[in-house]
């Protein structure tokens, strides 16, 4: 076991205590007797070719105020004694690559980082769904308008997102007459960025469920985030609705078609979208929905994942 646990992940003071995952790896690390750090990505540093951290020891409570309090911060090298856990939301921009290029230096010297930096760059979240052609909707990624157009007219009805988003961000659904289409695909492409239009799937009323992988196995339940009445988005951050439900059949064949992909290229952890029978995405940033789980089920899903990456 790894003396320090070193936690990269966004502003502490302004996440939500009762959803964030990353918050629930900080307790279950402190709870465990690591020496828990935080940072942000941009923290990290090289110098000789030797990759350290500003960090700040930090003691965490689980409650709704006064959640965590840090120490002075020290600036240290990363190497054998510790754990990271790269936990910062996308998108997966210039500075983040950068950040991974660095983790990938502290790695050689001896941490153990998870998920593997090298998978962080490449896994598009949107686009690592192409390994698995049998199991998607029907999906473009193109630039081309026209093309985008095209697309939409033949199927009536589309999904349109950009390939860098999170949280349900500038995801658009579309129909073949709308007199907006060609300005939001404008807006996506802006004549030569990558966009992503997707079959629409009239299942998302039953939810876009959220399906966690630990070491490349599905966890027992799923939570599905049902859409406000306002919304075609599932997403928890536009005001969907989120309910457990138990791993159906068709969601653990998906999970057991990706999940030995998944662990042979160093990710331990990660969320599968899935609406009806269809993979969406596959996200391996900074998935969600852990605590959710936890509370309604009386599961400890950190804990098994600890169990996996530092026995």
């Amino acid at each position: 076991m790894h003396k320090n646990l070193v936690v990269i992940m966004d502003d502490i003071d302004a996440i939500s205590v009762v959803k964030d995952t990353s918050f629930a790896m900080l307790l279950e690390g402190q709870r465990r007797g690591y020496r828990v750090w935080y940072l942000n990505e941009h923290h990290l540093f090289m110098d000789g070719f030797r990759v350290s951290a500003r960090m700040w020891p930090i003691r965490v409570r689980d409650q709704s105020r006064d959640w965590f309090e840090t120490g002075e911060p020290v600036e240290r090298e990363l190497g054998a004694d510790d754990l990271v856990l790269m936990r910062a939301d996308p998108p997966v921009d210039t500075a983040y690559l950068h950040a991974t290029y660095l983790l990938e230096c502290a790695e050689r010297a001896g941490a153990k980082v998870v998920n593997r930096p090298a998978a962080l760059r490449d896994f598009n979240e949107k686009l690592a769904i192409a390994r698995f052609p049998d199991l998607i909707p029907e999906t473009l990624v193109a630039s081309d308008p026209e093309r985008l157009r095209a697309f939409v007219e033949r199927r009536g009805k589309a999904i349109l997102k950009p390939l860098d988003g999170m949280g349900g961000h500038s995801i658009f659904l579309v129909e073949a007459a709308d007199p907006n289409l060609n300005v939001i695909i404008e807006t996506l492409t802006a004549g030569r960025r990558l966009a992503l239009a997707q079959e629409y799937l009239p299942e998302i009323r039953d939810g876009d469920k959220r399906v966690l992988l630990v070491h490349g196995r599905p966890v027992e339940y799923l939570l599905a985030r049902i859409p406000g009445e306002r919304d075609f988005r599932g997403n928890l951050a536009r005001g969907g609705r989120g309910e457990g439900r138990p791993l159906g059949a068709g969601d653990r064949a998906i999970a057991e078609a990706v999940g030995p992909m998944l662990v042979e290229n160093g990710i331990e952890f990660a969320g599968l979208d899935i609406i009806g029978e269809r993979l969406t995405e596959i996200n391996v940033t900074s998935p969600t929905c852990v605590r959710e789980l936890d509370r309604e089920f009386g599961i400890n899903i950190i804990s098994d994942l600890f169990d996996v990456i530092d026995p």
